[in-house]
């Protein structure tokens, strides 16, 4: 009792000390909820919320301690609010803390304004206002301490540390369970409450940090070895044609739940629809997101490379340099395919040209190869009408794929990006208002991106080498994020806006046509085009398996949530397993450059 009545002395914790504290508490607690109201509040039941909670408002408060200046204090509880609620907005589409990487990136920011905007929520003003709320309260407070109390206030800080530090250590250590968490379907969003945005950070700083160990080459090994063995990679017959051009067409943000459906008697996508009664059409609608924080680069990673995303950051960002094996490098070693990336963005949004050099992609065309003559978004970007336009114009003129050239292509589009506002001038459809406005406005988008797709598939018909061409049509990943919850609490939208999230893929003139309606991954639209386009004798098979492999699993894992969809009744438990250790088998690939050194799949 002595040694805490010298710790805590009564002189001491009283007055403006024990205020600011306590909001620095309240502070964090609030973040909690506001995060655990948009994902799970499991995490409000866990004893290390409350421990770190209160382990991170001393060390919030320890600028005033070592000042006695309350508005040092107050500018620190400021940026503290601005972290948090960076993060709040951050967890609103990517169901997790920004990624420490991340941070470096806040220029980036300049682009999707209407999106940063676009995720603020009215709660998140609570933050900021509990900071008002302590400085008026705590300017009348007293301020005198007893001699000693810097002293005391940081061995405070050291014992709730050590608290914290055996919390963590009772569940394995941080590190451990911090990874036990974010591989856990239930808890995966349950991190950055129970340790904080520091402890996120921490782990991250960490993970990073690391140099491959024999163990890491062993699990890459194995698991490769397992994958080879219980879902083995199968050639389609020789007597199915194969493809010498690949053509896909990222559509930004399109749901599968958009196509073939009709709402007010009125087609969303004629142009598509009318595109999968093609006997060669083949056309899977339920491909899980699998994307990561890295979004619509993500997607580029599973569908080009097939590779999963990172765990806690963005490969393009912290990884450009890295070899990569790819759906082009493979046609560049078949027949000398040329490759080209169309894109409306900077180069430098997500890091596309140097991921593009990493891909051996010989040409990007971004933002400054267009005339910007019809902007949709805010910030304003080339409409996908126009932007598909003029890339007809350039093919048409030779500058890209001229007649008699093998090659890939890949379009990435941007008018699908959220908030999905478009002028009134493009607006082809309209939909009654008793469905919520989100919800019109992403089937009005959904329309115009189609009607889009039409010139350029008209075009790619009329081409004399359509008949070996492999056209791809797919969503980079879902659109809807955090708005899917609201818009489903509408009865007229129940029905018509699927609970999951799910994406398209659509191939046209594909030498297997039909229907696949299993659930899959994004990670298995890789192998699923290597087969079709008879792309066999590649090294790399990527991590996925086809879904003309025999006895496919029909089920997927997100990649935000760890959530399972499909089925997964009489799934082998030894391929279950496989699948669900893909993503970290990814990870340490990714963070070591494994593929450079091995010049092949581990």
């Amino acid at each position: 009792m002595k040694f805490f009545s010298r710790l805590f002395p009564a002189d001491m914790w009283v007055g403006r000390l024990t205020l600011l504290v306590g909001a620095a508490f309240l502070k964090i607690i609030t973040f909690d909820v506001i995060w655990c109201a948009g994902t799970t509040f499991r995490a409000m039941s866990d004893i290390g919320l409350y421990v770190n909670a209160i382990f991170a408002a001393l060390i919030i408060v320890l600028p005033y301690m070592l000042t006695r200046r309350l508005w040092v204090e107050i500018a620190v509880m400021l940026l503290v609010d601005i972290l948090l609620i960076c993060n709040l907005m951050y967890c609103r589409t990517y169901f997790t803390a920004i990624p420490l990487d991340s941070y470096l990136l806040a220029g980036n920011l300049s682009d999707f304004k209407a999106s940063v905007v676009d995720s603020m929520r009215w709660s998140d003003i609570l933050l900021p206002l509990s900071t008002a709320a302590a400085a008026i309260i705590c300017l009348p407070a007293s301020y005198r301490f007893p001699r000693k109390s810097l002293i005391r206030y940081i061995l405070t800080v050291c014992a709730a540390g050590l608290l914290a530090y055996g919390t963590a250590l009772a569940r394995g250590g941080f590190m451990a369970h911090y990874s036990k968490l974010k591989e856990s379907c239930y808890y995966t969003t349950c991190t950055t409450p129970i340790y904080t945005v520091g402890g996120s950070m921490l782990y991250d700083a960490v993970s990073s940090s690391k140099e491959m160990s024999d163990d890491d080459r062993r699990a890459i090994a194995e698991w490769f070895r397992q994958k080879d063995l219980l879902r083995p990679y199968t050639p389609l017959p020789d007597s199915i044609p194969g493809r010498n051009n690949l053509v896909i067409i990222l559509c930004e943000s399109l749901e599968s739940w958009v196509i073939d459906r009709e709402v007010d008697g009125k087609q969303i996508t004629p142009v598509i629809n009318s595109l999968l009664k093609d006997p060669t059409t083949f056309y899977a609608p339920n491909v899980l997101t699998q994307v990561g924080s890295g979004r619509s680069i993500d997607c580029q990673l599973l569908l080009n490379a097939g590779m999963m995303p990172m765990e806690s950051s963005v490969y393009s960002m912290k990884y450009p340099d890295n070899r990569y094996f790819t759906l082009n490098q493979a046609l560049k070693e078949k027949n000398g395919a040329k490759g080209y990336i169309l894109t409306c963005d900077k180069p430098i949004v997500w890091n596309q040209e140097p991921i593009a050099r990493s891909f051996d992609i010989d040409t990007l065309l971004d933002r400054d190869s267009w005339r910007n003559d019809e902007l949709v978004g805010n910030p304003a970007k080339l409409s996908d009408g126009s932007f598909l336009r003029q890339s007809i114009e350039k093919m048409k003129a030779g500058e890209i794929w001229p007649e008699r050239e093998n090659a890939f292509l890949q379009f990435v589009t941007y008018s699908g990006h959220n908030p999905f506002r478009l002028p009134e001038k493009l607006k082809g459809i309209d939909f009654s208002d008793k469905y919520p406005q989100r919800m019109r406005d992403y089937m009005t988008m959904a329309n115009y991106t189609d009607r889009s797709l039409g010139q350029l598939i008209d075009y790619l018909r009329s081409r004399p080498d359509y008949d070996s061409t492999l056209i791809v049509i797919t969503g980079d990943h879902e659109g809807l994020a955090s708005d899917r919850a609201g818009i489903l609490k509408s009865a007229e939208a129940k029905g018509i806006v699927s609970e999951g999230q799910f994406t398209p893929f659509i191939v046209l003139n594909s030498p297997v046509g039909g229907r696949y309606d299993k659930v899959m991954g994004q990670i298995d639209m890789y192998p699923t085009l290597l087969n079709l386009m008879h792309l066999d004798s590649y090294g790399w098979k990527g991590m996925g398996q086809s879904v003309f492999a025999p006895g496919k699993p029909a089920f997927a894992i997100s990649s935000m949530t760890n959530r399972i969809e499909g089925d997964t009744v009489g799934v082998d438990p030894a391929v279950m397993n496989n699948i669900k250790e893909a993503r970290s088998i990814s990870d340490k690939i990714i963070t070591f450059d494994a593929l450079r050194t091995t010049g092949e799949q581990p």
